[in-house]
């Protein structure tokens, strides 16, 4: 694997105060030769991110109009020279042994792409770890997969021929105001299995990285990933039911989030109808009781408010959905 050359490529949009700890993390690796190429793909920030790279040796950086993460990635593979392209986020540590790890697999030649796994740093937040338990537990199913059709480009690594013959990532998912891209990562993966391609999970290959750290925050987030993959499950609708990593009781549960907002709604007219959307909440947050179990040995106090985040994140992803189908069906 030795002769095998690595390009990493961090996308970077106003990261001032969180660029540095990433590349001295990629300068660090204890990957050897230390020849990889490092690229930082500036993505018209607006403060100092531009001159707080530069000012690291043996950095490559690449400097575009805002366009967001996926632009900024694409825009990082076509001035690679690698064979194999990694990518991680502006922020994001990985351990010393990330790039040795994440390319163990390419070892296979049928493997084209590999994805890490994710570990938080900011444990203080109680939605943090919230958040942080909830890939845990998704990547530990994914463990047992010999193949996966979901990778996220916090962590992972594909080999640069077949991603430039793919492509790269879809530039069509991201709000055109604010360029943030958002579910481009599982429709390349997508395409990839279409195209018979082999993904693989790599436990070994970790990043560590912050997650958002207020209730608000979340319920936004998944707000805006529910609006995305309406256009995601549009392209893709065979994958509308579940993934290697979405869990799927997911789907059933926003199905009875919606209809336990309606059915509050209605009994407005018909007090019946109170009783449905007890059902559906019950049946709704039931669908989670393997999560409960697996984070009631992590830590009962997040186990004990997770039925509450659960409730809050379907009611936004319920909304995201209703406003991606107005967006990408009723519009022409």
């Amino acid at each position: 694997m030795s002769s095998i050359k690595i390009s990493v490529i961090i996308p970077a949009y106003n990261a001032e105060k969180i660029i540095s700890r990433t590349i001295k993390a990629v300068i660090s690796q204890n990957f050897l030769p230390k020849d990889y190429e490092i690229i930082v793909v500036n993505d018209g920030s607006t403060d100092n991110t531009k001159r707080i790279v530069s000012r690291f040796k043996n950095v490559k950086l690449v400097n575009i109009v805002h366009g967001g993460a996926a632009k900024a990635r694409n825009s990082g593979a076509v001035n690679s020279k690698g064979d194999i392209v990694a990518f991680t986020d502006a922020g994001c540590i990985p351990k010393k042994n990330w790039i040795k790890e994440l390319i163990k697999p390419f070892k296979d030649e049928n493997i084209v792409g590999v994805s890490g796994t994710y570990d938080t740093l900011n444990k203080e937040s109680l939605i943090a770890r919230f958040f942080g338990y909830e890939i845990e537990q998704r990547h530990k199913k994914m463990k047992k997969l010999e193949e996966i059709d979901f990778v996220g480009t916090y962590n992972c690594a594909y080999r640069r021929s077949i991603f430039m013959e793919l492509n790269g990532f879809s530039e069509s998912f991201g709000h055109k105001k604010k360029a943030v891209a958002n579910a481009e990562d599982p429709e390349f993966s997508f395409r990839m299995k279409k195209m018979g391609y082999k993904i693989v999970f790599q436990p070994k290959a970790i990043v560590s990285g912050d997650h958002p750290n207020t209730l608000w925050k979340y319920l936004m987030k998944k707000k805006s990933r529910a609006y995305w993959k309406v256009l995601l499950y549009k392209k893709h609708p065979l994958k509308t039911f579940g993934d290697a990593y979405t869990p799927k009781t997911l789907f059933p549960q926003i199905f009875l989030t919606g209809i336990f907002i309606t059915s509050i709604f209605l009994s407005i007219f018909e007090f019946k109808l109170f009783y449905l959307s007890l059902i559906s909440l019950f049946l709704s947050l039931l669908l989670n009781l393997d999560f409960y179990r697996f984070v009631w040995k992590k830590e009962k106090k997040v186990a004990l408010f997770s039925p509450v985040i659960f409730l809050l994140r379907n009611i936004f992803s319920v909304f995201g959905i209703v406003h991606g189908i107005i967006d990408f069906f009723s519009k022409k």
